[in-house]
């Protein structure tokens, strides 16, 4: 067997019992806990609740694990099934210039991996969020964010892979160093133009109207010494029930985002304790963190590609049998959600650290009970287990635990009435 052929199942299989196993776990914990609500909760979580969040909990972690298995079907297909190569054959037949058959390959291989996991993504839609009485989402809707985002890929993502292509064939040995560095001009692009010119080809945004929050918001700007007009309301009760809020953007585009299930959910000074969490992720320079993370793992990521592209080995290992540039790029996107599955702890921990910090930020600069408050309120809302197993949080989860973050935050509002007292 290719060392390639073997290494990649081997890594595949570890994958898919990894997930499955942790998945399975968090199975079992939620379900052992759901008859009791924590102690810490008791007061204003009801039973009621509980039991949806356990349920809702449950119901899409079964269905991850049905994703995984066929995830990992689909990938055996594309490769060692050759499937790609199959994909290739037919572009090449079709006769045309080498870097416009590349294209074609590379846009069509993301596309019908975009379009496979549409049926998922379609129960998950209309069958789990409706039967928890979270699901706005018209067939129309879904059937035309599908469309926009197909179109999205095609605009974006055909001229980044001509660029790459070029880049491979004519750039010399370091061709690598400067698709990484085309990749990180278009991803620090797309985070400046996400919020102004993207965001709102799905979704509508208009500026915070009530005064008086406004005025309340204002204040909390104020002392937190940030100049930020930018505070937008986003209509996210189109496609669901969920209330949540998040920032965005960098320079000129940077602002932060409330959904309108959010203000339904929430009082005004709830409401400001949760957008001073948001305030702290702008303070402690979250957004840039991230994308000086992301900037190293894509150095990694070309670097592979490079040394990967050269090994013969690599395409007939995974079922190709012409080595090419595009065949290259191709294989590495279909092989790259294996490798980022070992990854997932690292990237969940510094984003969970993120959180802490910005939920510390939000303590010094807002009522710590006041967003321990809301949290709570949106742990209800939402339907988020308050009791998830702690290795299935650390592997999938971005967010803390409630009982950790609600613990913090206590500790907090003791420290805070200490000083005072």
């Amino acid at each position: 067997m290719n060392g390639f052929t073997a290494t990649f199942l081997t890594a595949l299989a570890c994958s898919v019992v990894l997930q499955t196993w942790l998945a399975t776990r968090q199975v079992a914990h939620v379900q052992a806990h759901r008859s009791t609500v924590p102690s810490e909760f008791r007061d204003s979580i009801s039973l009621h609740l509980h039991h949806k969040a356990a349920d809702y909990s449950v119901a899409r972690t079964k269905l991850a694990i049905a994703a995984t298995g066929i995830d990992a079907a689909f990938l055996l297909g594309w490769t060692v099934g050759g499937g790609l190569n199959l994909l290739d054959q037919a572009w090449r037949a079709v006769d045309l210039v080498p870097l416009a058959t590349g294209v074609g390959v590379v846009a069509s291989t993301l596309l019908l991996m975009a379009l496979l996991r549409l049926p998922l993504l379609a129960y998950h839609v209309f069958v789990i969020e409706e039967r928890f009485a979270f699901n706005r989402v018209t067939l129309r809707l879904f059937m035309a964010d599908a469309i926009k985002k197909g179109l999205l890929l095609v605009v974006i993502g055909a001229p980044l892979a001509a660029l790459a292509l070029w880049l491979m064939e004519n750039a010399g040995s370091l061709w690598w160093l400067g698709l990484w560095a085309v990749w990180m001009a278009f991803v620090l692009a797309k985070t400046w133009a996400y919020p102004t010119l993207v965001a709102p080809l799905f979704n509508r945004f208009v500026p915070l109207r009530d005064e008086a929050l406004r005025t309340r918001i204002a204040g909390l700007l104020e002392r937190c010494g940030l100049v930020l007009d930018r505070v937008f309301v986003m209509d996210g009760s189109r496609r669901s029930t969920h209330g949540n809020a998040y920032v965005t953007g960098i320079g000129g585009s940077k602002r932060v985002v409330l959904l309108d299930a959010l203000l339904d959910a929430l009082g005004p000074e709830e409401i400001e304790a949760v957008l001073a969490h948001e305030v702290g992720h702008l303070k402690r320079r979250h957004i840039q963190k991230y994308l000086t993370a992301m900037a190293l793992a894509s150095l990694v990521g070309v670097m592979l590609l490079g040394w990967l592209a050269e090994q013969t080995g690599f395409y007939n290992g995974l079922g190709v049998a012409r080595a090419s540039p595009h065949a290259a790029i191709a294989l590495v996107l279909l092989i790259l959600p294996v490798l980022r599955v070992f990854l997932k702890p690292l990237a969940s921990s510094a984003f969970r650290r993120f959180e802490f910090e910005a939920d510390a930020f939000a303590a010094d600069h807002a009522d710590p009970r006041v967003l321990s408050r809301a949290l709570v309120k949106l742990y209800g809302a939402n339907a988020n287990t308050l009791t998830p197993d702690r290795l299935y949080s650390a592997f999938h989860h971005s967010h803390p635990p409630p009982l950790a973050r609600v613990t913090r935050l206590a500790n907090a509002a003791r420290r805070v009435s200490s000083l005072n007292g």
